[in-house]
């Protein structure tokens, strides 16, 4: 074994320099991974050239239809405002996707349960 480190090669903690005298981000060496194939090195730098080239694309803020409209109510007796929040396949429409805020997904969500209990609304798409 050598006189500063381990068995694995790194410095022992005596000899590594105080953190302040570390690499910055910057400034740090580059760590090879090995030898790389043709096809690894062409995908890369393939994806290397699809990071530069991203656009950012300016989405716009969903609202919560319940909140702008208060007359809307979500109730089970009206499935036409309850079957556009409910996809081809039947399921229900996530926030992320249809903007509702917290509190009327809940909502939404118990209202189109029991819509489907009392046969206003399909379970599956086979139901329709």
């Amino acid at each position: 074994m050598s006189e500063s480190g381990d068995s694995t090669g790194r410095p022992s903690r005596d000899d590594r320099p105080p953190r302040d005298d570390r690499y910055s981000r910057g400034d740090r060496p580059e760590y090879s991974r090995g030898p790389q194939s043709v096809k690894a090195r062409l995908r890369a730098r393939a994806r290397e050239k699809a990071r530069k080239g991203k656009k950012k694309m300016f989405n716009r803020r969903k609202v919560c239809r319940f909140c702008v409209d208060k007359h809307l109510a979500i109730v089970y007796s009206e499935p036409k405002t309850l079957r556009l929040f409910i996809t081809e396949t039947g399921k229900i429409t996530p926030r992320r996707i249809s903007g509702t805020c917290a509190k009327h997904q809940r909502r939404l969500a118990t209202g189109i349960k029991q819509a489907r209990q009392m046969a206003l609304l399909p379970y599956a798409p086979s139901h329709m």
